[in-house]
């Protein structure tokens, strides 16, 4: 009985060390658990931490990166500008002391020519002198052996050549000073003729009457937006009056010269029928040569008539006008 109870009571207390031994195997195993939770939070928290700042490091690592590649590709740009600059700085040194170098060469080139002519013309004067003076002992050796009267001759016709060497020389002198006050006299005359006759032709000497054979003509001298009668204008220097004159246009212009030529021209176009500013010039550039023709011939005829020889082309071109 006793032994029995004894039974019970160990196995009751192996009982409760086993249990309490389960509960703390589970205790332990279940705080083992979460520490080791904690520690894996704990390292994922620094791992995140970690990554984080190593991505930090890597943006700042990449953005001074890209700096310092900007700084570096500026300071290269900076520097091959710089180089462009000093190179075409230098180029254009070279360039200008070529050129310097070129002119100094033609100047050096021009030089030698022109010494060149210089002794080539002193070696001609040396010769002519050498010439000149062997010439002069033969002439002393035969005057030697001529006579008095031989030898006054010869002074005689000596001095007759180089009277008539001077006299010759006079006369284009002469002649020079006559063709000179010619032309300043035949300027006054023509100046005062052109004075009195002025005043009576200014109002008929200023316009001039081209006959059209129909007004539809005066449409086509137009042109289309103006431009036949503004190539007229412009080429001849003259005012075209398009009025209602019937079968008319009116030239007006101060000088004769230019109203005449676009009378010819204008003629000449109404009478081909092709009126184009190309045919006008060609028509115009005609007629002017046409006119100065007569003006030449008239100019001629004019001195003729009044005695005058000798006139400078552009006087009889003024009389001729």
């Amino acid at each position: 009985m006793g032994l029995g109870i004894l039974a019970i009571w160990i196995l009751t207390i192996l009982a409760a060390i086993a249990a309490g031994a389960y509960g703390g195997y589970w205790y332990y195993r279940k705080q083992a658990r979460s520490r080791t939770a904690s520690a894996l939070e704990e390292a994922e928290h620094i791992l995140e931490a970690a990554r984080s700042e190593a991505r930090e490091i890597t943006r700042e690592a990449a953005l001074k990166a890209q700096d310092e590649a900007l700084a570096i590709r500026k300071e290269a740009e900076e520097y091959a500008a710089k180089m462009r600059r000093t190179l075409e700085a230098d180029n254009e040194r070279l360039l200008h002391r070529s050129e310097a170098l070129d002119r100094k060469q033609e100047a050096l080139e021009e030089r030698n020519r022109r010494l060149d002519q210089r002794q080539s013309k002193l070696d001609k004067q040396a010769a002519d002198l050498s010439k000149l003076e062997e010439e002069r002992q033969k002439e002393l050796q035969r005057i030697a052996n001529l006579s008095q009267e031989e030898a006054r001759q010869i002074y005689l016709d000596q001095v007759a050549q180089s009277c008539r060497q001077d006299a010759a020389r006079l006369i284009r002198e002469i002649e020079s000073q006559a063709r000179e006050e010619a032309m300043r006299e035949a300027r006054e005359i023509v100046g005062l003729a052109i004075q009195r006759c002025a005043a009576d032709q200014v109002a008929d000497a200023t316009v001039a009457t081209v006959e059209l054979p129909s007004d539809e003509m005066k449409g086509r001298i137009i042109g289309r937006g103006g431009r036949n009668i503004r190539a007229i204008e412009n080429i001849t220097g003259v005012d075209l009056v398009v009025d209602d004159t019937p079968e008319a246009i009116t030239i007006s212009c101060f000088d004769p010269v230019r109203r005449e030529i676009a009378r010819l021209a204008l003629t000449q176009l109404v009478q081909d029928g092709r009126i184009h500013p190309t045919r006008i010039e060609r028509l115009v550039e005609k007629a002017r040569e046409d006119v100065e023709e007569v003006i030449e011939k008239a100019g001629q005829e004019a001195a003729y008539e009044v005695g005058i020889h000798g006139l400078h082309p552009e006087l009889v071109k003024v009389l001729g006008r």
